[in-house]
Parts: structure tokens; sequence; C-alpha cells
């Protein structure tokens, strides 16, 4: 697979091609030139293959390639000022409209200008090219013929044999029982009855393999299969290579005895093998579905029915391909198992246990760094092995700079090599380019692909085609596990990057990317002028700070991201970086950089979110070359520039949380937004701003604010929202002035504020493409019509929906429950509904119909958060109304709610997680037959918790009336908090045998723990297999600790007596 280096001189050759075209380039003198710079570059497209694999590893070629891509760069910037130029010089009305003759009469300096730089940078590619001759690169036909991991790839090969010592934990049982229940299940075959397909699907390095050999020597496995075949595909398979060895495994015989090279031959002897046998098939490591699909999937087709197949891969999209009927996603371990999985590859002896035991601190600060990943531990395991078993050697393991690819093993390295080099080349840019994204910063999606295409990394002709293009490539490194959904987020909007992943990628482009999250350590580093690309995170405390002067020599900057504690003084600027084309700042004070923003010709994409920032320049029109500018959460800002409105390659705009209350008129000029947030209501005499709206056609996402200036529907009509046929996300808030003091349903002091407030959401209606809706402080008595049961234009495409502040709202629509495709619904501070009644699911004109004649309602609902509905006493849902099948999450918090309702309980069977906080009325909670999760926070009146047969996980506090525990025998922790004035443990602690309970409690209980087996509290912990007990101290939560394991009996305590009685006296 090509790389890197590839896509930037496609990019770049692409626009030399284009440029060498325009009547411009000619008429200055420079087409020639560009034409040149072009044939270069696509002479080098050649090797560029080869030089971009060993940049990883060779020394020497690293400084060729970095030459290489600072000449390609420099050629884009010379692009770009020709295009400024001549944008220049066109008619502000008719963009299109240019005279080149009298261009380049008015300006011979720049022609000439631009022709020197050219031929500077043609010499420059001379030189470059000619050194570039003694690494004797493969050609690009050779490159493609070799088979350069060959020998890597073959040390990959698995077998079914499992390693004791990496099996820890019991999430790692668990997911092994649910997989072999799968398999041996009797449903769940294809069409011919034969066989089934299951995925095992994970990041490398995750576990994935371990969990198939876990499977795959599982004893019920062993006897309901007649053939059991372990195949480890890798990514160079030959036909006959896999053939003759599945022919193996399955115990036939090789045709003509061995040796043969016919396909078809081959595939007959499997399928004699395999014929009528009931298998168990693993594929281990599959990176495509040829293998299957074209290759195995016909012999083994002969199989004996209730066949399984078992496959492990990467991607998400290798399973669909295959078929498969169930995808199992590995998760990462523990903290508690990857702390047991770290302790057996260190142990040599049982005897020396007690010797790591106390470095557990240290020991789980090393595998937090290691962030859950498997092989990252056993290769930390590896390293700390060859240590001596004290602190200091530890402590140095854990400071060291070791968390990048150069100080890992080569195992590691590869194994996140593989994926890495599976990517297409612009793919592999832009996979590199999020690893830039600092830990603790919520990017979205959208803001994620314009850095992308601001940068050039995305291919396409056109900002619309990129943008499109940047969307696919975000979700494939999801489908490729690159990058992580955060699922606290709705519809993989926000995503991160596993952290040994990230010290991947931060290595392959350590040459131009700097990454940084220590100030000091950052001022170290950027020593070096040549980075092109920076990120720098600070804590923003104490003496974390970064000097903006630390930056000066860091003059070929294409995207500079900033985040925390920024210090500047007068003088500084932002002209110190003439090539830069992103720039990120969060939460830094950067006011005095405004003046010099202008300068930033280049620049694409500007993002100055949570800033001291109160303005932009006045001639910010200047910049023609911006597509996103963010302003979110700059509190101080206050007034958009008259000038913005002549940027006619703007998409991206938004004002969300900042003090812009009037807009320039003309504002309808931005005819190329796509994406407008924060955008404020106001009129003027007859004018209201939502008038600018109207013709701006290529919008998908919009959010208005202030609606409550709007004083008629006929005004809020000119928006044109119901017109937007590309909308797919629409933001309607109202400010804190109007409803604030509205609360449980009172009167309003104007009854027509109410109705006008009404009038105008109703005729803000979206078109049916609509996906996500975000509603604030609205304070009708009723939601828009749009959302009732009777809406003529339905909203058949809704994903998201969040209702927050709405003072006098009495119910909660009654048309979402036949929405297809809603999968996300947060309601948020209702304080006037008292009752979720049946119409919520299920509408009105099928009430009194049969439940048997209906399908279930909310099919796709996934998420459900119903927040602070404080008067929310009641809710009714028979158990005869099919609803909710696939709600996985559901959270309830500050209400009155007395019981949870019977339909619930019966249909949710898919829902995993259950948080209830402050939920005053709940006095039993039971029969959650599938609850994996639950989370309890002051309930008062809680006396019982039955039934919840799955429960694995089960936090507790502040719930003094309960007393009973039962029917939960798969618990496997319990987060109990004991209230500083109880005296002892719960009694129901006897009733139930969680492996691991972690314990808050005061320090009078805790004493008694201590005490062992004479305390009057050792009966109800002693069962449980380890119990972390922890007192508070002033400001310290972990002061005082019991520590205990059933196994050895062993109580561990830094509690002393004498020093107890003091502190009491």
């Amino acid at each position: 697979m090509a790389g890197v280096l590839d896509a930037l001189a496609s990019y770049v050759t692409n626009m030399l091609t284009e440029m060498a075209k325009e009547e411009v380039a000619m008429l200055i003198g420079v087409s020639d030139g560009i034409r040149d710079l072009s044939i270069k570059l696509g002479d080098l497209k050649n090797f560029l293959a080869d030089a971009d694999r060993r940049n990883i590893t060779d020394e020497s070629v690293r400084g060729w390639v970095g030459e290489l891509k600072r000449a390609m760069y420099l050629a884009t910037d010379i692009v770009d000022l020709c295009q400024l130029k001549a944008m220049e010089q066109r008619p502000s009305k008719d963009m299109g409209c240019l005279n080149p003759l009298l261009f380049c009469m008015r300006n011979p300096l720049h022609s000439h200008d631009i022709g020197t730089r050219i031929k500077a940078l043609n010499k420059e590619l001379d030189s470059i090219c000619e050194r570039g001759n003694k690494f004797k690169f493969a050609k690009l036909e050779a490159y493609q013929d070799m088979k350069m991991t060959r020998s890597l790839a073959t040390d990959r090969k698995t077998d079914s044999l499992l390693e004791r010592s990496g099996i820890v934990g019991e999430k790692i049982e668990e997911d092994t029982r649910a997989l072999v229940e799968v398999r041996t299940s009797e449903e769940g075959s294809d069409k011919t009855g034969r066989h089934m397909v299951v995925a095992i699907v994970g990041v490398g390095g995750i576990g994935k393999t371990t969990l198939g050999k876990k499977v795959f020597n599982d004893e019920a496995i062993k006897g309901k299969f007649t053939k059991k075949i372990w195949l480890s595909i890798t990514q160079d398979f030959t036909d006959v290579e896999l053939l003759s060895t599945a022919i193996t495994a399955a115990g036939g015989d090789q045709p003509g005895g061995g040796g043969t090279r016919d396909r078809a031959l081959l595939v007959d002897s499997l399928k004699n093998a395999i014929e009528d046998k009931k298998f168990f098939l693993v594929l281990d490591d599959m990176w495509g579905a040829d293998a299957w699909n074209k290759l195995l999937t016909t012999p083994f087709g002969y199989g004996g029915p209730g066949s399984r197949v078992l496959i492990t891969t990467r991607s998400e999209t290798v399973a669909r391909n295959m078929k498969a009927a169930h995808c199992h996603h590995v998760d990462k371990l523990g903290r508690e198992d990857a702390w047991s999985l770290l302790k057996n590859q260190v142990l040599t002896t049982e005897e020396n246990g007690h010797e790591v035991d106390v470095l557990k601190e240290i020991g789980l600060q090393i595998v937090e760094n290691c962030d859950g990943l498997p092989l990252a531990i056993k290769v930390m395991g590896g390293l700390l092995c060859k240590k001596e078993k004290t602190r200091r050697d530890w402590q140095d393991v854990l400071n060291d700079d070791m968390w990048s690819v150069s100080q890992m093993s080569k195992e590691l390295n590869y194994a996140i090599y593989l994926s890495y080099q599976d990517l297409s080349p612009y793919l592999k840019q832009c996979f590199l380019h999020f690893s830039l994204k600092p830990k603790k910063t919520v990017i979205n999606d959208t803001e994620i692909v314009s850095m992308w295409v601001g940068e050039g990394l995305v291919e396409g002709d056109t900002y619309t085609r990129s943008f499109e293009e940047g969307k696919k490539y975000y979700k494939e490194l999801i489908v490729r596990n690159l990058i992580e959904v955060d699922t606290e987020y709705p519809s993989q909007l926000i995503c991160n990057m596993h952290d040994v992943i990230r010290s991947f990628a931060q290595f392959v482009a350590r040459d131009e990317t700097l990454v940084g999250h220590n100030g000091d350590t950052i001022k170290t580093n950027l020593r070096s002028p040549n980075y092109l690309r920076l990120s720098i995170e600070t804590k923003g405390v104490g003496s974390d700070e970064f000097e903006w002067r630390y930056l000066r020599e860091q003059k070929l900057l294409r995207s500079l991201i900033l985040t925390g504690k920024l210090k500047s003084q007068p003088g500084d600027s932002l002209t110190i970086f003439p090539s830069l084309r992103l720039l990120h700042i969060d939460s830094a004070n950067i006011a005095a950089l405004v003046e010099s923003m202008y300068q930033l010709k280049h620049l694409r994409y500007l993002a100055l979110k949570r800033t001291d920032m109160c303005r932009l320049p006045e001639n910010i029109h200047e910049m023609k070359f911006l597509q996103h500018i963010s302003l979110e959460g700059c509190e101080s800002f206050m007034k958009l520039p008259d000038s913005i409105i002549k940027l006619q390659g703007l998409r991206y705009l938004d004002m969300d949380d900042t003090r812009v209350s009037t807009i320039p008129r003309g504002f309808r000029a931005l005819t190329n937004l796509s994406a407008l947030y924060g955008f404020p209501a106001y009129t003027d005499g007859d004018w209201c701003s939502l008038e600018e709206l109207g013709s701006l056609t290529q919008l998908n996402k919009l959010s208005l604010e202030s609606l409550e200036n709007v004083s008629s529907a006929l005004l809020a009509a000119k928006a044109r929202v119901n017109a937007k046929k590309q909308l797919i996300y629409l933001g309607l808030r109202c400010c804190g002035g109007v409803g604030d003091g509205l609360v449980q349903g009172e009167v309003s002091e104007s009854k027509e504020e109410e109705q006008i407030i009404e009038a105008v959401f109703d005729v803000l209606c979206p078109q049916p493409c609509i996906e996500h809706i975000f509603i604030k402080r609205y304070f009708g008595r009723r939601l828009p019509g749009w959302m009732a049961s009777t809406a003529m234009v339905p909203l058949e495409s809704l994903k998201i929906l969040v209702l927050e502040h709405l003072p006098c709202c009495t119910q909660l629509p009654d048309g979402l429950c036949r929405l297809p495709y809603l999968e996300w619904i947060k309601v948020m501070n209702a304080p006037a509904i008292k009752c979720v009644g049946p119409e919520f699911v299920q509408q009105y004109n099928q009430l009194h119909r049969p439940s048997s004649q209906l399908a279930a309602t909310f099919p796709k609902l996934q998420k459900m958060n119903l927040y602070a509905m404080e008067q929310w006493d009641e809710w009714i849902w028979e158990t005869e109304v099919k609803a909710m099948p696939l709600l996985e999450v559901l959270r309830i918090s500050d209400c009155k709610l007395g019981c949870m309702p019977r339909g619930l309980m019966s249909h949710a069977n898919a829902l995993k997680k259950l948080d209830m906080w402050s939920v005053r009325g709940l006095y039993c909670l039971e029969n959650f037959v599938s609850v994996v999760e639950l989370d309890l926070y002051d309930i008062p009146e809680l006396g019982k918790i039955s039934n919840l047969p799955e429960l694995q996980k089960l936090e507790i506090a502040l719930c003094p009336k309960l007393k009973t525990l039962q029917q939960m025998a798969t618990l496997r922790r319990l987060q109990l908090s004991v209230s500083p004035w109880e005296s002892q443990l719960p009694d129901y602690l006897q009733t139930i045998k969680p492996s691991h309970l972690l314990l808050t409690c005061n320090l009078a209980v805790l004493t008694s723990m201590a005490e062992g087996e004479s305390s009057s509290e050792w009966g109800k912990f002693n069962h449980i297999k380890q119990v972390e007990a922890y007192a508070e101290d002033g400001q310290d939560e972990k002061k005082w600790h019991v520590l205990y394991t059933s196994e050895s009996c062993n109580i561990q305590t830094n509690i002393h007596q004498g020093r107890l009685v003091e502190e009491e006296d």
C-alpha cells in the first residue's frame, strides 16, 4: 500500500497541473516552470511507496523525505499565492471574472517574485532527486511485487494453543461463555442451515486471538463438533498455502501426496475432508473477506448442519462482508485485570508475589499508560522482568520516555504497523493528523474533517467533495478500530485515539509533528525549527504554562493546536507562521494576537474556543481561503466584522456561547455556508435577522439563538427553515430572560408571549431529512406541532432529540414513538411534567388496537436520559405495549417516580445500563433481567433490589433504607459508599457474593474491619474475593485503607490503633 508521501505528491501534482492550465500562469511566464515541477513530482511518485516505508525506520531516508515534503509544501504555498493575487483582482460581485493581462500589467513585481520562487523550487527538487538516487529506492512496480512483510507475517501466524499466563480476570471468562453459547446454539445458521459466522472485532493487540483461543479450547466446544480447525490467515496468504493448511487441519489427504499447486484439486480435497461433518472453524487475523468468500466458503459449505465459523478481525467491514450474524467487540482490560496481567508477566516464582504486590501503586500507573491494551501490558511486563523489583526501578520505567514506538517491542510495533500499512495513502495522512487531537479536548467529527480538508489531506477537487470524502475517512478509521467512539456522545460525534496507537502515529510523524502535554518538555523539544505541525496541551495551572516566544523559530508550521495556559506579551505575532493553514486555540488568552491574524494568507481553519477574544480583525476579508471559523465559548466576543460577508469560501461559522447579538447586513451573501451555529434572532423595525438565512440553501447544520426576540410567525418564516433540503441539525434556543421564572407550570405573566413563541417554533419546521434536533429554554406550554403524532411532515430521519429547560411544557411529545430511526432522547429540566402517559409509547390512534397487531414502537432507540423532571411521579406503560426493544442505556434523575413501569421491565430486553439518581419515591427495583450495570445514588426510600440475573457491576450510595439484595448471581463488582453517620456495614453484604468490593466509609467502620476475624463486620465481607476499603482524612479521600483477599485471608491496612486513639482524643 502506498503511503503518505504518495498522497501528498498526488495532491501537489494536481494543484500544479491545474495551475499550469490557468491563463494567468502563461501570461506571467511561469507555466513552464510549474509544468516542470509537476513532471518532477510525477517521476518521484514512482519511488515514494518504498521511500515512505523506509522513512519509518531508516534515519538517512528520514532526512531526505523531510526535505522532499517541505519542497512539496512550498509548491502549494506558491499555488496559493497565485490564486490569492488573482482573487484580489476580481470584481467582488463576480468571483469568476478575471482579466489576466490587466492583472499581470498591474503586478509585474509579483509576477517576477512567483517566477523566482518556482525557479528556486525546481532547482531544489533537482538537488533532492539527485541525493535520492543513492538510496536506490524500489520502483512502484517492483515495490508492489515485493513481499516486504513476508518474514514478519510468517512470525505472526498463530496457533490454537493457549498461553495460560495471558488469561486474567472474569471478563474474558464471561466473554468466552457468551461466545460458546452462541457457537453451540442450534439457532442462527445461514439459510442453508449449515453454518453461521460470528466475528470478534477489535484493535490490534487488544486480545482477539486470545479470546478466540479460549473459545476454541472450551470443553463445551470439544463435545459439539466433529472437526475443529484453526487457520491463521495474515495479510499475505496464498490460495495454495491456505488450502493446503486447511486440508491438513481438517485431517484430509493432500492431493497427489502433497506438493500440488492446482487450486481445483486442493478445493476438492478440502471438500472431501469436510463433507457432512459438523465443524468449528476459526479464521484468525482476517484482513479482508476474500479468503472466505472467494476461496473457503465453497468447500466448507459442504460441512454438516450446525457448523460454525469464528473470525477475528480489526475491521467491522470484514465482518459485514462475511455476513457475520453476531459481532463481539473486545473491550480494553479493566484496571484490576490489567494489573493481574502485568503481575503475571513479571512473576518468576510464586515466592516473589509479595515483592510485586507492594509495587501495585506504581504498577497501576504503568498499566494506565498502556490504556488497557493487553499486548502493550505484556510488552511492559517483559521490560519490568529485566529490572529489579524495587520502587526506584519501577518508578524509572514509569517516568521514562518509553511510550513511543521506538522503545516498544517489535511485536507491538508491528501489530499496529500492519493496520497502518493497510490504509490508503490519503487515509494514512488523516490517521496521523488525528493523533494531534489533544487528549482531554472535545473536538467533534465535523471539526476534525474540516481540519483535514483545510490541510489538503483529503482527496477531492471541490470543498464539498473533499468534505464528503473526509467523512468517509472518519467512519473508516472507526470501522478499522483505529479511533474509538466516545459513547457519552450520540451518533459517533466524538472519537478518541487509544494511547498506544497515538504513540505509534506520533512516532511515524515525529520529524514533522510534535505533540506535547507539559510546558517544560515542549520547550526542550522545540529546538528543531522544521516542524510542520504542533499540538501543545498544558494543564493551565501553576507554572505549567507555555510562552508564545518559544514558537518564534517554527516558521514552517502548517497546523498549530494550543490548549491551556498561554503567555503572550507585546510584540508577539502570528506573522511568524507564513504558511499556517490550521489554527486551533482553546482556553487560552490570545487577544494580543488579533491584529496580526489577517496576515495568515493561507489559513483555512480558524478555531478560537473559550479564549479572551472580543473581536476578529476588521480586514478579515483579506483571509480569502478561510473555510472554518469557530468562536464557541468566547464570552467576551460581541460583534462580527462587517467584512466577514466577503468571505465567499466560508463553510462553517460557530458563534455558540458568545455575546454576539447582531449580524452584519448582507450576511445572506455567504451562500456557501454549510454549518452555522449561534445565529442571533432580533428585529430592527420591520426587518428581522432571520431574513438573512432565507437564501442560505446549502446549510446542513443550523442553530438559532434568542428566538424570544421574534415577534411573529411571519418573521420566523423568512428563515425558510422548511425549505432547507440538506438540513440535518437544527438548534432552536431562547435566551434566559423570558420564561426563567416559570416553574412547575405556573401561569405566565403574559399569555401572549407563550402563544407567540409557540407560533414561532411551529413555523421553524425542518424537512424530513433532519437527523438531530436541540431545543433549549422554550417556554411554550406545548412543544412544536411538527413533533406531534398528527404532524403533516414526519421526522422520519430523526436520530437525536435533546430538550433542555422547558419550564412550561406539561407533557413529552406523543409523536416520537413512531419515528423509525430515533436513537437518542435527552430531556432535562422539565419541571411541569407530572406524568409520562401511555401516549408516549403508543400513538393515540392505536391505543385500543390489539398489541399483537402492532410493531414495537421506538424501534431503534438506544439511549434515553430523563433528568430533573422534578414533579414527575408516574410513568404509565402497560405490559402488552411493545416498545424500545433496542434500548441499552436509561438514566433517570431528580424526580418523584414511585415505581418503574411494567412495560419497561417486560420489553426493554436489550437494556444494559440503568442509572437512577435522586429518585425520591422509588421503593423497589426488580425484574430487569438484562441489566449489566446499575448505578443508584440518593434514593431515600429504596428498600429492595431483586431479580437482576445478568447484573455484573453495582454502585450504591445514599440509599439508607436498602435492606434486601437478592437474585444477582453474576455480580462481579460492588462499589458501596457507607454514609458518615452509619456505624456498621449493611447486612445485605452477606446475601451477595461479588468478586470485588470497593468501599468508601467512615474511619470507625474501617477501623472495625481492620480488626479482621475479631470484628463484628468480619462475616459481612470475608466471603468476598477482593476488598478495597477507604476512609478519607480532609482532602485525601483514600488516606486510610483496608485491603483484603479471601484466597489468603490476608488483611493489609495502614490503620494503627495507637494513632487512632490519639486522634480521637
